[in-house]
């Protein structure tokens, strides 16, 4: 779509439908690439598959699957008598970008060796699997890898879906660059290689992950002053003693308590407010306790006397003993 900066004097208006008509012209071109594309590697899979398999059989550099690190194997479509090997080698999970006509093995027969597999169809060549799928695959292979156990990612050849994936996996969770990743994935399997829409899949994937932590690093920056804000405030507050049976407020207590507020500084006479109210509120409190603990010594004394006991003695110790505490409020 093409798109012109209006001179001046030009009306601002936008024709919608030129602009729906070109957008109708890129989708569909989009889908005969697709179509086309799709048709092509149906007709050259099976060639394309002989010429690895020779290959693999001539040279032995030419592995069919490559170790990218201890829980990672990155590699070429598997044949159901790989499955045994696979399991033998540590896998507990394959990952297979690949098109119902590419898959060679069926998820029965890897489960039936104690493998998970999982299926993400791409077209091959040109495309790559969407962010949703990258992300799937990612942390199926992280779940395995945090296991101890070996996941095994392949498309047709193991050079441009699979190592999409490796790539995202490595970005994530190995905390690599994509290009440092895709040197490092070159140096255990040389003849990796990305299309275009491959590689802006990883640097989109990367480019998520920076911003996914950005917005981690500021909550974390910001969590933690909100419990010492508070701290610092309730520090201001006088702590009231429980114990004391009495408050006093004299009018030496009460100075600058005006509401003219000359001295101009509105924030401490607020802190002062606080704490004075702090104070009354704990004092009212305590003294409610205290009135409460008397009553109740009262009652029981005249509930526990000699002549209710009996005449015993213990009744009468006792008696005395809940008798004989009182508390002292005096009144100025």
């Amino acid at each position: 779509m093409h798109i012109e900066e209006l001179k001046e004097g030009e009306s601002g208006c936008v024709d919608e439908e030129s602009v729906s008509e070109v957008c109708r012209h890129e989708i569909v071109f989009f889908y005969a690439k697709r179509v086309v594309i799709g048709a092509g590697a149906r007709l050259l899979f099976y060639p394309t598959l002989l010429y690895n398999v020779v290959r693999n059989k001539i040279h032995a550099e030419f592995r069919w699957w490559d170790e990218v690190d201890e829980f990672l194997l990155l590699g070429a479509v598997p044949f159901p008598g790989d499955v045994p090997h696979l399991k033998q080698l540590g896998v507990h999970g394959v990952v297979t970008l690949n098109e119902a006509y590419e898959t060679l093995v069926p998820t029965s027969l890897y489960r039936a060796h104690g493998i998970d597999h999982l299926v993400i169809p791409t077209r091959d060549y040109l495309f790559a699997p969407s962010f949703g799928d990258i992300c799937r695959a990612v942390d199926f292979i992280h779940k395995l890898a945090s296991c101890g156990t070996r996941t095994y990612v392949h498309c047709k050849a193991g050079r441009g879906r699979s190592t999409t994936v490796v790539l995202c996996y490595l970005v994530r969770h190995r905390k690599m660059a994509p290009e440092a990743a895709y040197e490092y994935v070159r140096s255990r399997r040389p003849r990796v290689h990305l299309a275009a829409s491959q590689w802006q899949a990883v640097q989109e994937f990367y480019q998520h992950g920076l911003k996914r932590a950005e917005r981690t690093n500021l909550v974390a920056d910001l969590v933690p002053r909100a419990p010492g804000a508070l701290i610092a405030a309730t520090q201001k507050f006088v702590a009231f003693d429980e114990s004391s049976s009495m408050v006093v407020v004299t009018e030496s207590d009460l100075d600058g308590y005006d509401g003219s507020h000359e001295s101009g500084i509105v924030g401490n006479d607020i802190w002062t407010e606080w704490g004075l109210v702090y104070r009354v509120q704990f004092a009212g409190q305590a003294a409610l306790t205290r009135i409460s603990c008397l009553w109740i010594r009262c009652h029981a004394r005249q509930k526990i006397t000699p002549e209710k006991c009996g005449g015993k003695k213990s009744c009468s110790a006792e008696a005395d003993q809940l008798g004989g505490m009182g508390v002292d409020i005096p009144v100025y």
